[in-house]
This record gives C-alpha cells, sequence and structure tokens, in this order.
C-alpha cells in the first residue's frame, strides 16, 4: 500500500448506499494502491420525511455529497446514478460509470407471490411515480385490481410493511437488493418490458473535482464503457423530456441479442460482439390510463454526443406524442 493518506470517499449513511461504496472504496484502492475511507454524509432526501415527488426528487440525495467534494472535506463520492440531476456541473467530473447491475425492478411479496398471482385489491407499496404509472397500466391492460401505495424508508422499513400485513407486496430495485445480499427475498423480476426502469437504473456514478487530472485517470480505470453510453443515452432522454428524477420515465438502453439471455442469466450472452443499441422510452399518468412509449435502434454509440443524439431523438418523438402532458409538473 502507498503511504500517501487514504483517499476520502463521500457517502450517504443508508445501509445501501455504504454497501454500494464499499465495493468502489475496494475497487479504487486496488487500482490506486491507496487506502480509501469513507466519510458518511448526510443528505437532505435522507432527513426528509416527504415523498419524493413532493420534494422534487431531483439532487435530494446529491447536493449535501456535491458540496463536500467542492469544500475538500472529500475526495470523491459515489452516487446511485438514478438520483444524479441530468445537467452535470462543470466543477464537477463524472470520472467512472461502473458495469452496471440488474436494471430492473422486482416485488417482494407475501406468501412468495408472483406480480400476477396477487390477489384481487392487492396493495403494493413504491415510492416512485414511474413504478406507479406502470404498474397501473400493467394492471389496466391484464385485467388486474391493485391499488398502489406510496411509501418511503430504506429497504428494512419497505419490506416490513408485507411483515406487518399493511402492504401485499413493494417494488423495490434489483441492483439494490443484489448489492446488500437480499437478492433471495425477491418474490418476482418484472420483465422490462412490463416496466422500464428508471434512466440509469442499477449503475453507480463517481464524481471528483474536475481539476484534479491525477484522481480522475485512476478512477477512469473504474469505467465501462456500454454502461456510460447506455446511461448517457437514458439521461438525455429523461432531460429532453425535461423531467427530473421524479418523474414518471423509465428508459433503458440495451442489446436486444443479448438483454433476453442475460436477463435469464444466460453465461453465453456475454462476450458476443453486438452492433446496435435499444433505446426505449416510457411517459404516463400516474394512474394508467394514458401513456406513451416508444424505442428507437441504431449503432452503439461510440461517443457522448452520438449517445446524447439517441436520447434526444427519442424524447422529440415522445414529446410529437403528447408525452409533455403526461408528467404532471415538468421540472424548471
Amino acid at each position: 500500500m502507498s503511504d500517501k493518506p487514504p483517499l476520502r470517499l463521500g457517502t450517504r449513511r443508508s445501509r445501501l448506499a455504504m454497501a454500494q461504496s464499499g465495493q468502489v472504496a475496494e475497487a479504487v484502492s486496488q487500482v490506486t494502491g491507496r487506502p480509501v475511507e469513507l466519510v458518511e454524509i448526510t443528505t437532505y432526501g435522507d432527513t426528509s420525511r416527504e415523498h419524493l415527488a413532493q420534494i422534487g426528487g431531483t439532487g435530494v440525495f446529491v447536493t449535501a455529497l456535491r458540496d463536500a467534494l467542492l469544500s475538500g472535506e472529500v475526495d470523491f463520492a459515489v452516487h446511485s446514478l438514478k438520483d444524479l440531476p441530468t445537467t452535470q456541473p462543470e466543477e464537477l467530473a463524472l470520472a467512472a460509470v461502473p458495469l452496471r447491475e440488474d436494471p430492473r425492478d422486482v416485488i417482494v411479496a407475501r406468501d412468495a407471490l408472483k406480480f400476477t398471482d396477487l390477489p384481487r385489491g392487492a396493495r403494493i407499496g413504491t415510492g416512485s411515480p414511474r413504478r406507479t404509472a406502470q404498474l397501473n397500466a400493467y394492471a389496466r391492460s391484464h385485467g388486474l385490481d391493485i391499488e398502489t401505495v406510496p411509501i418511503r424508508g430504506n429497504v428494512d422499513t419497505r419490506i416490513g410493511y408485507i411483515h406487518d400485513g399493511e402492504l401485499d407486496a413493494v417494488v423495490l430495485a434489483a441492483a439494490g437488493l443484489s448489492r446488500i445480499g437480499r437478492l433471495d427475498e425477491v418474490t418476482d423480476f418484472l420483465s422490462v418490458d412490463t416496466i422500464l426502469p428508471a434512466p440509469g437504473q442499477g449503475a453507480l456514478a463517481i464524481e471528483c473535482v474536475a481539476d484534479n487530472a491525477s484522481l480522475i485517470a485512476a478512477l477512469g480505470e473504474l469505467d465501462d464503457p456500454f454502461t456510460r453510453v447506455a446511461v448517457t443515452a437514458e439521461r438525455s432522454l429523461l432531460a429532453a423530456l425535461e423531467a427530473g428524477c421524479s418523474a414518471p420515465v423509465g428508459a433503458l438502453a440495451d442489446l436486444p441479442p443479448l438483454s433476453a439471455p442475460l436477463e435469464r442469466g444466460d453465461p453465453q450472452a456475454d462476450g458476443q460482439i453486438v452492433k446496435e443499441m435499444r433505446l426505449r422510452g416510457v411517459v404516463g399518468t400516474t394512474d394508467g390510463t394514458r401513456m406513451v412509449q416508444l424505442s428507437t435502434t441504431g449503432p452503439v454509440p461510440e461517443t457522448y454526443d452520438q449517445a446524447t443524439a439517441l436520447g434526444r431523438e427519442l424524447a422529440s418523438e415522445m414529446l410529437a406524442q403528447g408525452a409533455a402532458g403526461l408528467m404532471g409538473e415538468r421540472a424548471q
């Protein structure tokens, strides 16, 4: 190990944030040869009891970490990428987007039930307008009778609602449960054909100040180029819709020939050369009555500009079909 002082990694205090930051810390330590210490930072999103849709969603888990970076309190920070506002501050660099975990949403339900086996009138908890809109739309089109219930809190709190009998099921991100070692509690993986994830879901963002070239280069060792272009396209779609991360927008960029085998966990899917990327987007009213869902396929982007262009093109098609009117308040 180096005799240089430890690198300070800024992280939220939640169990999930600490788990994913711990994994990044280990990887950064390996590539830099320096120890990494976690610096716990409380964000507004962690202390507010309001629903994310009410407090705006955008940046509520990020601002305090970015302030700590800019003040020199920490050297770099780890975010869940879906929490990042779509505009990147000039003073900060998105130094790495590591390989993405499973982007899907999952159900944790009582009695090990699958989504389609839930009883009539089942109460499903989620804090996300995006999930609410798509769950209600799916239920409506498949003759299911569900009630979506807004909830907040960490994984323990949310799953606790099922054990207490208050809810029949909750919807969570597969990646988060994977990172804290609780995938065995999942009762159903929701195909992205049923529910498109949040833009950037399953990916992490590693950020540092923009003028620290040596740290940017070191952190860049953890970057996964395909994950980066995929989430860039998804976030470009979100930005072009002028929506914040609490808006009912789902997006996923993937490689069609690989996506189904990878969802099934088929190792044969890895290592194939794929030349096309598909970007799908959805926006809808939270009651699920009106949805705009479109997709586009093009060459796998090789640059940031190509990835953002793909997102913007799909967003303009969605706006032409009335997407703006389905989002409620548009982010200012």
